[in-house]
């Protein structure tokens, strides 16, 4: 095995980590762990899925958090949420300390075709501590990360903010995710005229397939397809089926013939939320500018209220649906969590279905018209990541 020593580099305005292999290459921030850009080596092409602020380099006003001026990829939220509500005396910034505060490296090492980056933070606010974990291997387009928390005591929800950024072209992706019990868009508008910013979608609509959504002009949306309702910012939530013993997301890019995917457990990770970010919000540092972006957040979490709201009794815990987790001083607990591309053949469409091989060393993607891609994976991750499956009763939308 060999160690490395630490070595920042500048990344679109944020001093960065730079892990990498010959199918991967992934920065990641110092200043609250921002995992971006990461970029994917398909065949001879190159393909960058995740998004990027067009502001990162940029001057910023005094009080703009961290979360903000950095703002890319994917990054660990600890609380998830906006935590404008303090719980039991604890003020958290947006996303918590993990995606603001000063990340501190404890190493990068690599043996038997694996990268693996090591990451520490410890937290002030509700002192405990956190360990990242990316690590890329050879031969394989995928991320995987792990998290874990310990020396923490009481209430915590948690997520996962990815992001991508869409070709400008309307409809160019086509988005699922594994089934899901409940569909609900957030139940205030997500942005308001007199703040400078719009939303479209019904507040607290409920449905059961995301191409038909209410919006507030009367008419239904298909949120499946994106970029989409170009000028309108919206978010929903989707609870999973924690029945299933491995859930996904997925964006099928059949113009670039590629798909993008994310893996997570559901009883650990129970709710989807979609962001869907398509120049609604017209103040700084946003300026109508942020467009063509989707959040395909893996949370345990009350929308993105925060801690407060997700700790306490609401409407999703009221259905049997999780949303915070007891944390426990001596019992470390780990948050796993995967994303990749895969290659497409042409005609493969839609994402119907991810499911892990018999030997739990690949996935297969399967297509809404028959067409299927294997993509390998690790397979001790995939196991870990499945381990702990419990039957839970499916929530309804009523």
């Amino acid at each position: 095995m060999i160690k490395t020593k630490s070595s920042l580099v500048t990344c679109l305005g944020q001093p960065s980590w730079r892990i990498s292999n010959r199918n991967v290459e992934a920065y990641v921030t110092q200043f609250g762990g921002h995992l971006g850009p990461v970029t994917f080596r398909l065949g001879e092409r190159d393909i960058k899925p995740l998004s990027v602020a067009p502001w990162t380099t940029e001057r910023h006003a005094h009080g703009v958090p961290v979360v903000l001026r950095a703002l890319r990829g994917d990054f660990f939220c600890l609380p998830f949420g906006g935590n404008q509500t303090p719980y039991h005396g604890e003020r958290h910034p947006v996303h918590g300390e993990t995606a603001n505060a000063r990340w501190q490296y404890a190493g990068m090492t690599g043996d038997n075709g694996r990268q693996a980056l090591h990451l520490r933070l410890s937290t002030r606010i509700r002192p405990g501590h956190l360990d990242k974990l990316i690590t890329l291997i050879d031969g394989q387009t995928v991320v995987y990360q792990k998290h874990i928390i310990s020396g923490m005591r009481g209430r915590m929800n948690y997520g996962h903010h990815a992001m991508l950024r869409f070709p400008e072209q309307e409809g160019s992706g086509i988005i699922s995710t594994s089934r899901f019990t409940y569909g609900h868009v957030f139940t205030e508008p997500l942005e308001r005229p007199e703040n400078r910013g719009y939303s479209i979608l019904d507040p607290g609509a409920c449905f059961d397939r995301l191409d038909r959504v209410p919006m507030t002009t009367g008419r239904m949306t298909d949120l499946s397809r994106y970029p989409a309702r170009r000028g309108y910012e919206d978010l929903v939530l989707l609870a999973a089926d924690t029945t299933l013993s491995l859930a996904w997301s997925a964006v099928t890019f059949p113009r670039q013939r590629y798909a993008w995917f994310a893996l997570k457990n559901p009883r650990q990770v129970p709710q989807t939320i979609l962001w869907l970010s398509n120049g609604g919000r017209h103040y700084a540092p946003w300026n109508g500018r942020h467009v063509n972006v989707l959040g395909l957040e893996e949370v345990c979490g009350y929308f993105h209220l925060g801690l407060a709201e997700s700790a306490r009794r609401n409407p999703l815990s009221s259905r049997g649906i999780t949303t915070s987790l007891e944390l426990h001083p001596d019992r470390p607990h780990s948050v796993l969590y995967a994303f990749g591309v895969a290659r497409i053949p042409v005609g493969f469409d839609q994402v119907t279905d991810i499911v892990a091989g018999a030997d739990r060393h690949s996935v297969l993607l399967r297509s809404k018209n028959g067409k299927s891609v294997s993509v390998a994976m690790d397979g001790a991750f995939l196991r870990e990541m499945m381990s702990g499956a419990a039957e839970s009763p499916p929530a309804s939308c009523g």
